[in-house]
């Protein structure tokens, strides 16, 4: 299994090789402790009133319930949901300006939203660009989880050509992935 391109926040020049030429790139510290920490509690906060949804896939007229494809429950993340949150959507927007510098990407918005996975819930494998349209350029993942251990599975599996890599989902790893490569969240 390869070793993925490692850049870090302020060096987002690396991060723009990286997704240039392998589509992918881990940003181990793309938020500190006390960020991911925050962003964790605003979860847990989320999921204790009930806020989470069940997933869905498709846009449009194509939006359907997830059924078997995907058992996460999600809630999007807009400014004015608190100062982690904005801190978080801040940053994805530093990113996309960035990649719109260096990579051309027009880049037009940034999305974003908590996903929570029970246990032996995954993503069937897929790609986050919607067919038809360009509007996802870029994918990036952040994980919260605070006790990860290895026999809790939930790892990022990437299909780049010619290989398979697995993210591990340990809290503060964040991975930055162009959205039209396969991936799937293993169970």
């Amino acid at each position: 299994m390869p070793s993925l391109p490692v850049a870090t926040p302020n060096d987002l020049a690396s991060l723009a090789e990286a997704l240039a030429t392998h589509g992918v790139c881990l940003l181990p510290d793309f938020q500190d402790d006390d960020a991911t920490r925050a962003l964790r509690l605003r979860l847990q906060a989320l999921q204790a009133t009930g806020k989470l949804q069940p997933a869905g896939t498709g846009q449009g007229a194509g939006h359907r319930s997830s059924g078997m494809t995907r058992g996460d429950s999600t809630h999007w993340i807009e400014n004015g949901q608190g100062t982690a949150t904005t801190a978080y959507l801040a940053a994805l927007h530093a990113v996309r300006a960035s990649m719109n510098r260096q990579l051309f990407l027009g880049m037009q918005e940034v999305e974003a939203h908590f996903a929570c996975y029970p246990a032996g819930a995954g993503y069937k494998r897929h790609r986050d660009r919607f067919q038809g349209s360009n509007s996802r350029v870029l994918s990036l993942v952040t994980y919260l989880n605070d006790d990860w251990q290895a026999a809790d599975g939930g790892a990022l599996r990437l299909y780049l050509p010619g290989d398979t890599v697995d993210v591990l989902p340990q809290a503060g790893m964040t991975v930055c992935f162009l959205s039209e490569t396969e991936h799937e969240v293993l169970p």
